[in-house]
């Protein structure tokens, strides 16, 4: 049996200005580096054995304060950020294959990225309500399958945060490695979706608080067989 860690990442500078986000890469608040400071507080007695995070900032700030504030997380190891071997925005010398027993690999992938707001992002929560009106902005931020203007539905983005994880992730967790993911609230919402079985109706009631770990086991066909939110 192996655990599943998923993370949503710390307050960043715009959720403290309640602005959509989305694709822009803002990083952690001081709140959010002490809710990621927290957060490692409480996975203090976990082991982790590799980590995955989005390509954006506050998901990265993240991912290294949980595993550098208590040593045990990594079991003595060094996390280090692994630029995976078709990733062509890196140059660098390091690659999947360059592991070694003193690291602990961090692989970075914009298929965990936040899910694209279009024309939303940057722009304030509640103003936007007050020109479109609440019913509209609540449509665009937690349909299921409906797109806010020139973004991506839950849908759009489930479907290539789950191609991934089926992909990159599973295979760790099949072989009995403990994997932490720090992302984002809507990536996050389409693994757990497929987790706890969650029908498009219940996914978009799903409420992920910042900085909260939850931990599944998962048995050895890859199923989610307990679920543990770590906030106290």
């Amino acid at each position: 049996m192996a655990q599943l860690i998923l993370v949503r990442h710390g307050q960043s500078l715009w959720n403290a200005l309640n602005k959509f986000t989305g694709w822009v890469d803002v990083p952690l608040s001081e709140r959010g580096r002490a809710e990621a400071t927290i957060a490692s507080c409480r996975l203090s007695g976990y082991r982790v054995n590799v980590c995955f995070t989005s390509k954006l900032i506050r998901a990265i700030e993240t991912a290294t304060i949980c595993l550098t504030e208590h040593n045990d997380i990594c079991g003595g190891k060094i996390p280090i950020i692994k630029h995976e071997e078709y990733d062509q925005d890196w140059n660098g010398w390091d690659n999947y294959d360059g592991n070694t027993a003193e690291e602990l690999p961090i692989f970075t992938n914009a298929a965990l990225d936040e899910r694209f707001y279009g024309k939303l992002q940057g722009l304030n929560k509640n103003e936007t309500a007050l020109k479109y009106g609440i019913e509209k902005v609540h449509e665009w931020r937690r349909a299921f399958s409906i797109r806010p203007p020139g973004g991506e539905s839950l849908e759009d983005t489930q479907k290539r945060v789950i191609a991934y994880y089926k992909i990159r992730i599973l295979p760790h967790l099949l072989q009995g490695e403990n994997v932490l993911i720090a992302a984002h609230g809507n990536s996050l919402r389409s693994i757990m979706m497929i987790l706890d079985r969650l029908s498009p109706e219940e996914v978009t009631v799903l409420e992920l608080a910042t900085g909260v770990p939850i931990v599944y086991d998962i048995d050895i066909s890859g199923k989610a067989i307990s679920k543990r939110i770590l906030n106290d």
